[in-house]
């Protein structure tokens, strides 16, 4: 029931409505987690993973949090340094984290996905590398079929870097880029060249790796449109198989490092507008799938593929091509998610260690799910990732009446409904190709936190 065909762009139904929101890589977002939820809770979830043989597929992430420079637009959780000792003790507390997690888990420990985050995962030397992955196979099994990814800054991944990651088992990557126009570079702190980075995707082909992402960034600091269709061009040129077009979210609130861009640098919202119009133009022209949110992929990618079949998923790490895993998650800020709870990790290196050091596992907070949280994570699901919801599913599913378990959130879609964003009738909430950029602003009807609350403080902006 996905809208099919070409986006649509429409400014003044993008302006209405446009609002700040969260990007619901999790149901309840990670910032209704609480304290209450401890190391103990978590490993109970832990230990009863595999209870009667049901447990569902197992993935990991590793956040390494290192960065060599700093990019002054960067929300991520990072730790900026030259000192690579300061990652060999790092590594010792991670492979003490996975002991203590594999002497909890229950249930099978195949790995259908690994993906590693940060920060920046090739600041690791390749002796690192070997290590890290020599702990991973250690207390977890890699499926043959599995997808294993990495985050690779070209500025950092001396040449055989790429070789040495393929031979470890990763068979996807990706770049970050941004942009390509010195000027934006300078802007933000990260001077990166364009044969840098054409260099690091031929040698990830070259490798062999399946899948091979490009993130760029529009609305950033000195950003025009002529200067970003050059961008696009390039980017374009360079045939990645997926993209990743995220929108710049300047919260110095928030991310100090945002406060050392200066707010008269940023585009105006118009511009910002026309940059993202431009993008998808660019894209669908060059072929490429719009997935959703900001992702747009090649037609055989196993992304658009995934999409096509309805196996579909999103989690912490954005869109995934395999159903519904439980994640395991390590390293500092690490979030993972396992059955009906969520767990996040200590954000701080010093907390990090002592409590690894105590031989406890780095919990600082997470969430047991109410029967609502499952329900409402079903259809906020659905809806980022097929743009559609089947009613009569998810009656079924959770033995609702959904007409008068809803009554007040349909009652709130009804502007939406007019405008020509979604449309419902008796079996599908479906959202049309209008509606589709504004995926976040519908799945929001349905956050209760926010019905409740009414707080969107901190989160970015939907376009």
């Amino acid at each position: 029931m996905i809208a099919q065909g070409r986006l649509v762009l429409e400014p003044d139904l993008l302006r209405r409505h446009d609002t700040s929101g969260p990007r619901y890589t999790s149901y309840p977002t990670a910032d209704r987690f609480v304290e209450a939820f401890d190391e103990g809770a978590y490993r109970s979830w832990l230990s009863r993973r595999g209870i009667g043989g049901m447990a569902r597929a197992l993935s990991l992430y590793i956040h390494i949090p290192f960065c060599s420079n700093i990019c002054f637009y960067c929300g991520c959780n990072k730790i900026i340094t030259r000192d690579h000792g300061r990652s060999a003790k790092y590594l010792r507390h991670l492979a003490r984290e996975a002991a203590l997690v594999d002497e909890a888990l229950g249930g099978d420990r195949r790995l259908s996905q690994l993906h590693l985050g940060g920060g920046t995962p090739t600041f690791l030397s390749p002796e690192e590398l070997h290590q890290l992955m020599a702990m991973v196979r250690s207390h977890f099994r890699l499926d043959e079929q599995g997808e294993y990814s990495i985050e690779i800054d070209p500025r950092s991944a001396a040449p055989g870097t790429l070789m040495l990651l393929r031979a470890l088992g990763f068979n996807r990557m990706s770049l970050g880029v941004q942009d390509f126009d010195p000027e934006v570079q300078k802007a933000v702190n990260r001077a990166q060249g364009e044969e840098l980075t054409r260099a690091a995707m031929e040698e990830g082909r070259a490798a062999g790796f399946r899948s091979i992402n490009m993130d760029l960034i529009y609305g950033l600091p000195r950003q025009n449109v002529i200067e970003f269709n050059r961008t696009l061009e390039k980017v374009v040129a360079l045939a990645p198989d997926r993209i990743a077009l995220y929108s710049y979210a300047h919260l110095p609130q928030v991310f100090k490092p945002q406060r050392r861009i200066r707010e008269e640098d940023l585009p105006a919202p118009e511009s910002k507008l026309h940059m993202l119009s431009l993008a998808i133009r660019r894209f669908e022209e060059a072929g490429y799938t719009y997935i959703g949110m900001d992702h747009f992929a090649r037609p055989d990618d196993e992304l658009a593929v995934a999409q096509r079949q309805g196996r579909l998923h999103r989690n912490f790490q954005g869109y995934s091509t395999h159903a519904d895993c439980d994640l395991v998650s390590l390293g500092i800020t690490a979030i993972g998610s396992l059955g009906a709870c969520y767990v996040q990790n200590v954000r701080n290196l010093d907390d990090y260690y002592d409590l690894l050091d105590q031989g406890r596992l780095p919990v600082l907070r997470g969430l047991e799910l109410t029967a609502e949280d499952v329900l409402r994570r079903s259809l906020i699901q659905s809806l980022m990732c097929h743009g559609a919801v089947s009613i009569e599913s998810l009656e079924l599913a959770h033995l609702i009446d959904f007409w008068q378990h809803f009554s007040e959130e349909i009652d709130d879609l009804r502007p939406m409904i007019s405008d020509g964003l979604v449309e419902l009738d008796r079996d599908w909430l479906t959202v049309t190709a209008r509606g589709r950029l504004l995926i976040r602003s519908v799945a929001m009807v349905f956050d209760q936190y926010l019905r409740t609350r009414q707080r969107t403080a901190g989160y970015s902006k939907v376009i």
